[in-house]
């Protein structure tokens, strides 16, 4: 896929469609094991869904990682393809690099678009 492509997946997403991103490469080389764990991880993470970074970090085997979670999320070079906008804490939003009403309207955008009822209320695992 190419970068046009992916502009419009962007654009078709902050629309209001659900996009699947997976076919997208992302070059995650420059960073740790850990960090590549953490963010290949969070792909996974469903449309319309959230997990507690603690919830993230048991996911890759580290329970008592969550701290270090949200830093590798830090370095996410690619946000909204890995939506690492669905992962909050478990007394709140948490941080986002483009800032938390950034991140609140992304989630809310997933969850309550009526058009994606059906990819919004599916729970992850």
């Amino acid at each position: 896929m190419d970068k046009r492509n992916l502009i419009d997946d962007l654009i078709r997403y902050l629309s209001g469609e659900v996009v699947d991103f997976s076919g997208y490469e992302v070059d995650l080389s420059g960073l740790t094991d850990f960090e590549r764990s953490v963010l290949c991880e969070t792909r996974k993470i469903r449309y319309g869904s959230v997990v507690t970074y603690s919830k993230l970090a048991a996911r890759i085997g580290k329970p008592n990682a969550a701290r270090a979670a949200g830093n590798a999320l830090k370095k996410n070079p690619a946000p909204i393809v890995i939506p690492c906008h669905r992962v909050v804490s478990k007394g709140g939003i948490g941080g986002y690099a483009f800032g938390v009403e950034t991140k609140r309207y992304l989630l809310k955008l997933e969850t309550e678009n009526p058009g994606n009822v059906a990819a919004a209320t599916r729970s992850d695992p």
